[in-house]
């Protein structure tokens, strides 16, 4: 047992230890399956080593052989070496480039490689060597690139902590300015109940009080006249016209309280809807609000989200798709598809900014600005331009300088128009064929004067 190796009692099949060997009429052994399955892949009964046809369809099992692999010890079935053969126990100097595996100068020979090209290992090795070089170098970019969106992602997963947080902190800011309107209006509503519980107690009191004195002096009349009643006929007689006299009440009856009570449909009546009329007062609209996850790094925006800033230094945001890296840049956070839309900028002092609109596919990333999908009018300092896919950049007179920029957006008719609220002056119309979602647009670079979208007051109707 010690004298045999691994390559004795491998199957040439296989090349595994031999299970349930059957031994061919060329004397050739072969795991029985293996066997069957290289009959069933030839179509023909020959053997896998020498070719020889097999003259029977179930050749008998070689038991010995069968015996010495069951009785070979487990930790000696190691594989046999890497550049040995392990059909023909030769040396592997030869690689087959057809086939693309190592071969021996038996295996060169064999009918298996019949026709097929061959070259020296050696001579093949430096070549796949570079092709893989290749490869890994595609793999390693790869990994450079993936474990830069790794950190995008983490960065991202952080930035999302913070960005919740200071939501939290603006929506609690936000419903405390509700929860303390509604609390004075909640006090104001009670004050006013108070005040009316008040006045309607203290006419109620003067008018008890001036009942009381009626009374009372009605008691004494009463009791007057019940003693001169009781005096002697001659004097109740000189009496009588005097007596009766002040039997007379000439004071008319007092009427019974009207209004006295309090005016609970004052305070109860539609009280939600009434304060909810009243938060018009505090509460106001924006056609359009900004996307902070669209904003070019060197922006700020405001907490309410209405208005853009310009900064010199970028902030540490992530650089996401949708995100303008290199123009400071910020869309609306609403697109549009349809309709007619309406929303005022306030330019202010900005020494140079850009409103408009722009197209949902437009690239946001590198310095393609201001090519296709972008309708917008411009300030530069100097000069007011407008500019579209259709129109080249152009001049176009103002009188004075803007304060204001309306933008109307007629999408289904296909026109973007631009005007001064202030002096209600048209400046610019663009009228093309609209195909995708706009967003309403703006870019600023001044530190000092913020752009701001305008508001519009809240009106309720209660019809």
């Amino acid at each position: 047992m010690d004298s045999l190796s691994v390559e004795e009692l491998s199957c040439p099949v296989c090349y595994e230890i031999f299970t349930a060997p059957v031994l061919l009429s060329c004397s050739h052994s072969v795991c029985k399956a293996c066997l069957q399955q290289f009959w069933k892949t030839k179509n023909t009964q020959e053997c896998p080593v020498c070719r020889r046809r097999s003259s029977k369809q179930e050749p008998p099992y070689n038991l010995a052989l069968k015996n010495l692999c069951e009785s070979f010890p487990r930790d000696r079935r190691e594989s046999s070496p890497e550049d040995v053969c392990r059909s023909h126990r030769e040396k592997l100097k030869l690689f087959c480039l057809k086939d693309k595996e190592p071969v021996c100068l038996v295996c060169r020979d064999s009918q298996k490689h019949t026709n097929h090209t061959f070259q020296p290992i050696d001579e093949v090795v430096p070549s796949y060597k570079e092709e893989l070089k290749t490869a890994l170098k595609s793999l390693r970019e790869k990994l450079k690139y993936r474990e830069e969106i790794r950190g995008e992602y983490n960065k991202t997963v952080q930035y999302m902590k913070t960005q919740a947080e200071h939501t939290e902190r603006q929506i609690q800011h936000e419903f405390e300015k509700l929860h303390r309107f509604l609390r004075d209006e909640e006090q104001a509503t009670i004050s006013a109940l108070r005040e009316e519980e008040e006045e309607k107690k203290q006419m109620m009191k003067e008018k008890l009080e001036e009942m009381n004195r009626r009374i009372s002096a009605l008691s004494h009349t009463i009791k007057d006249i019940e003693e001169r009643m009781k005096a002697s006929d001659v004097s109740f007689l000189k009496d009588f016209n005097a007596t009766k006299e002040r039997a007379r009440d000439t004071q008319p009856d007092p009427e019974r309280c009207c209004g006295a009570l309090i005016h609970v449909p004052h305070y109860l009546g539609n009280l939600a809807f009434r304060v909810w009329k009243k938060m018009q007062d505090i509460v106001q609209n924006t056609p359009v609000v900004l996307d902070p996850n669209t904003a070019s790094p060197q922006l700020v925006l405001s907490d309410d989200l209405t208005s853009l800033t310009y900064n010199k230094s970028r902030q540490p945001l992530p650089d996401n798709p949708e995100r303008f890296d290199f123009f400071r840049c910020v869309l609306g956070s609403e697109g549009f598809k349809s309709g007619a839309h309406c929303w005022d900028v306030e330019v202010g002092n900005n020494s140079a900014w850009t409103v408009g609109v722009i197209a949902e596919s437009y690239q946001r990333k590198g310095d393609n600005f201001f090519k296709e999908g972008v309708w917008y009018v411009q300030y530069t300092g100097k000069e007011y331009l407008s500019q579209s896919p259709e129109q080249l950049a152009a001049r176009f007179p103002v009188k004075d300088k803007l304060r204001r920029i309306r933008v109307h957006l007629d999408w289904d008719g296909g026109n973007v128009s631009f005007s001064d609220p202030v002096t209600n002056t048209q400046l610019h119309t663009f009228r093309t064929t609209f195909r995708e979602t706009l967003f309403p647009f703006f870019q600023s670079i001044c530190e000092t004067s913020p752009l701001r979208i305008g508001s519009v007051r809240v009106k309720i109707s209660s019809v």
